[in-house]
């Protein structure tokens, strides 16, 4: 398995991110305020009805304090060893239509690891991601059936793929180095202040050809499950806890043993108008370190601040 496909926060989580970003069409004020001021909560960016584009810059860092090895047995890191990521993501999102939003997402990755040998740092461009998403039925609009939206995108191999890496810890490996395709459903509802989210995800990855193999990474699923609670002020917190799984990995058309990977994470967020067009938001990431959980996975601690503008 290729080192950039275990990043922290690799392409999935950005998918995930900028799906959700949509503007969902309520047929009241004050349920397109919870609606809009929960959904960016727990999105890097979402257009409220009476907007039509929003950019926006959001700074991650994370800390990785373990692996899940192949037997999905949580294991702490080892002693001299050290591995902090960075991420700047610069977004925007677009409505094209009443029900249709458009977004993109291009990344920056730096990562200072550390070794017995000794530490280095280096990042660069990362895989830049495309995706849209459209409503069929509003949230809110019937007290019994949720809004049903569908989702879709693409991750570009904008960065540079490990076996392309130059540093000895391969601390300048930024992307997969394959293109993948997205998609998705996304079922939401409010209950008054409060916003439910529930979205699963299917990911197909091209296969990685390198020094003369074929690599194919297997689909991968993830669930996600998200609440959030909006203010009379236009704030919102909010939470949401996500699980993805995908099968072996193939080389050059032969399965590999013991390439699965899980991965779990709980994730807090929080949002804080500045005024009608500009927004403060922020999260904590955590993946907990319970065996199991995870398999062929970093473990992280990561937190992320974040500016939005929309008009």
């Amino acid at each position: 398995m290729s080192l950039c496909t275990s990043r922290f926060h690799d392409a999935l989580l950005r998918v995930i991110m900028l799906a959700l970003t949509s503007g969902v069409l309520l047929p009241a004020a004050a349920r397109a305020q919870a609606c809009c001021a929960g959904a960016a909560a727990l999105t890097p960016g979402r257009l409220a009805p009476h907007e039509h584009a929003l950019v926006g810059l959001q700074l991650r860092s994370a800390l990785v304090l373990g692996t899940f090895d192949a037997r999905a047995k949580y294991v702490p890191a080892p002693a001299h060893t050290a591995e902090l990521d960075l991420e700047q993501d610069l977004f925007a999102a677009l409505r094209v239509t009443k029900r249709g939003q458009l977004a993109l997402l291009v990344p920056f990755l730096e990562a200072r690891r550390q070794d017995r040998d000794g530490s280095e740092f280096g990042g660069g461009l990362g895989d830049a991601n495309l995706s849209a998403r459209y409503d069929f039925y509003a949230a809110g609009r019937s007290q019994y059936l949720p809004g049903i939206a569908a989702l879709a995108g693409a991750t570009f191999p904008t960065g540079t793929p490990a076996e392309s890496a130059s540093r000895r810890l391969s601390t300048d490996a930024t992307g997969q180095g394959v293109m993948q395709g997205n998609f998705g459903l996304a079922l939401e509802q409010l209950y008054g202040r409060w916003l439910i989210d529930v979205t699963g995800l299917f990911a197909v990855r091209a296969a990685h050809h390198a020094q003369g193999v074929s690599e194919t990474l297997a689909p991968q699923w993830t669930a996600l499950a998200a609440l959030a609670y909006s203010f009379d002020n236009g704030a919102s917190l909010g939470g949401s806890f996500a699980y993805s799984v995908e099968g072996r990995a193939t080389i050059d058309g032969t399965a590999q043993a013991d390439t699965e990977r899980r991965r779990s994470w709980v994730t807090l967020y929080g949002l804080w108008p500045l005024s009608d067009h500009w927004h403060l938001i922020g999260h904590v990431l955590w993946d907990p370190p319970l065996s199991q959980l995870g398999k062929n996975q970093p473990q992280n601690m990561g937190l992320g601040v974040g500016v939005i503008r929309a008009w």
